[in-house]
């Protein structure tokens, strides 16, 4: 069966596998990832192998890479009263933890970050999800999806949706990370307009930037001209 796929404009028939080589939309390998990794530190500190054994299980797998949890922590614990409004969110909110180990509350929830630093290609987009072991006990992850050209620490929000307290370990995994390999270059990346999560460093609260959107239409209006 004949396929037909655009890549940077030009229309190609795809015959089979063997003929999407580099035009292919695609789940990146443990080959490149290491790669990127090692020669352009793409992530940092890397694990070439997978760890197991008595921990949560981190670093390279067959077609991604398992983050690990470092050892900072910002507990909710809110104020009597106060409503919680992503636009004008209360630091006051988040209880900063340090340590190996950290115990959500019932029904709760805390911001933690990755142990790993990473520097997202241009051409590439990483999506997480959240180890099965924790979900497995009730406790969600969630990470955005790491935008082309962003970098930084990842900031992962964890919640416990059971009736007890939760416990996380910090040098272990959190979640899986996946490279995706876009058709095309975009036109406008996270670096290109400084996107207001850019090279963050520690746990990162809520922030609201009101001239991201028209920044980001204007650099898009830059490039077509």
């Amino acid at each position: 069966m004949v396929f037909e796929k655009e890549y940077h404009g030009i229309i190609a028939p795809l015959r089979d596998r063997q003929d999407f080589g580099s035009c292919a939309v695609g789940i990146k390998s443990d080959r490149w990832i290491e790669k990127m990794a090692t020669r352009h530190g793409m992530i940092e500190p890397f694990v070439p192998e997978l760890v197991r054994g008595g921990v949560v299980s981190f670093g390279l797998s067959s077609y991604g890479y398992d983050i690990r949890i470092a050892d900072e922590f910002r507990v909710f614990s809110p104020k009597h009263g106060r409503i919680v409004d992503p636009k004008n969110f209360d630091p006051d909110n988040f209880v900063d933890f340090a340590g190996p180990e950290c115990t959500i509350p019932p029904n709760s929830f805390c911001l933690a970050r990755s142990l790993e630093y990473f520097r997202i290609p241009r051409d590439v987009i990483g999506i997480c999800l959240g180890k099965s072991t924790y979900a497995r006990c009730g406790i969600v992850v969630n990470i955005t999806p790491l935008e082309p050209e962003w970098e930084g620490h990842l900031t992962i929000g964890i919640s416990n949706t059971t009736p007890l307290p939760a416990k996380l370990y910090a040098g272990e995994g959190i979640a899986q990370l996946i490279f995706i390999e876009a058709a095309e270059i975009t036109s406008c990346s996270y670096g290109d307009r400084k996107g207001k999560y850019q090279a963050q460093k520690g746990v990162v609260p809520p922030r609201i930037d009101a001239a991201e959107g028209e920044s980001l239409g204007k650099h898009r209006k830059k490039r077509r001209n």
